[in-house]
């Protein structure tokens, strides 16, 4: 089995910058990084993760716990963050909470276990002032968290339902029914409705603004509550759903009722994923940068890790891109 001391001979360098390159640390040039990384490879060489994790007092494991894997949001976000990290030598530990506080705290525990070098929460359950004492990052993902002991990061969700409410009036709409979040439950993307609601005041407007159960964000199944929305809301003629995947299920109501869009109802989502590009019609959707977000997320935990200043909440442009359901 190839060593460390093998690979730094074959390479022409010394142990001390293959251990260097391993545990990304330091400056190493791009050439001699990807020399290394060439000889592990063709050696059959894998770092002792146990190991490092002793003398570095971490892995280079990040867990990334979520709520849902199969909503097109977080599918969309883990991608990324998997991209990015691999980008910085890091590995992804994927935890599915299946939104259970439970199952949160399982997985919180877990990732402490094994000494992860930080942990992304897509949720709300955790308290942040657990982690003080253990020195691990922790970024909260489009999610509040007052701490000094966390990092929030978000996009401008109130921008995004002003960007979507004003770009349905501009399209003639004059009766407007935004499906928002979930009952009892506040989070980032309430704000959505916030900037849904102050345009259409500003522009005289009609808004109606409707909250889901938890168990249909649970199940992901929407049907039931827009259908109920439309048809106690007539000559609504303008929507923006809180996400693609509603706006996805709008289309499918609709149809059922018979109501064209967009001939006589406007739609607009959120998020810009795979499905707002695959549906009949295409969905106009506002643009959340999924990839920058990871990136930063990842950047961020490493920084951390080496005592470097960062700010503790980061709020990300959106934009509106225009497609055939409006």
């Amino acid at each position: 089995m190839a060593t460390i001391k093998d690979i730094a001979e074959k390479a022409g360098v010394t142990a001390t910058t293959v251990s260097r390159v391993i545990n990304n640390r330091g400056y190493i040039s791009d050439e001699t990084r990807s020399k290394v990384f060439s000889i592990m490879k063709e050696m059959n060489y894998h770092p002792n993760e146990a190991a490092r994790a002793l003398s570095k007092k971490h892995t280079n494991i990040i867990g990334v716990i979520v709520p849902h894997i199969t909503h097109p949001f977080f599918s969309k976000l883990i991608s990324n963050l998997e991209s990015a990290a691999s980008a910085r030598n890091y590995k992804i530990l994927l935890c599915n909470s299946k939104d259970q506080p439970e199952k949160e705290a399982e997985y919180l525990d877990m990732c402490i276990s094994n000494k992860v070098a930080g942990i992304i929460l897509c949720s709300k359950y955790v308290d942040a002032a657990k982690f003080k004492k253990l020195h691990i990052p922790i970024i909260h993902f489009e999610q509040e968290e007052k701490s000094d002991e966390s990092i929030t990061i978000q996009c401008d969700n109130y921008q995004g339902g002003r960007l979507a409410a004003k770009h349905l009036i501009d399209q003639g709409c004059k009766k407007l029914l935004h499906f928002g979040g979930v009952l009892k439950k506040d989070m980032p993307a309430d704000r959505r409705a916030d900037g849904f609601r102050d345009i259409c005041q500003e522009e005289g407007v009609e808004s109606i603004v409707l909250m889901s159960d938890q168990l249909a964000y649970g199940s992901m199944h929407y049907q039931s509550y827009i259908e109920k929305g439309l048809k106690e809301n007539e000559g609504v003629d303008g929507i923006f759903a809180s996400s693609d995947l509603i706006a996805s299920q709008v289309i499918q109501v609709c149809n059922d009722l018979n109501i064209k869009i967009p001939e006589q109802v406007k739609l607009v989502g959120f998020d810009d994923v795979m499905i707002a590009t695959v549906t009949t019609p295409t969905i106009t959707t506002i643009h959340q940068p999924i990839k920058e977000m990871s990136e930063l997320s990842i950047e961020y935990i490493e920084k951390k890790l080496k005592g470097e200043m960062i700010p503790s909440n980061v709020y990300m442009p959106v934009k509106l891109i225009k497609r055939n359901s409006t």
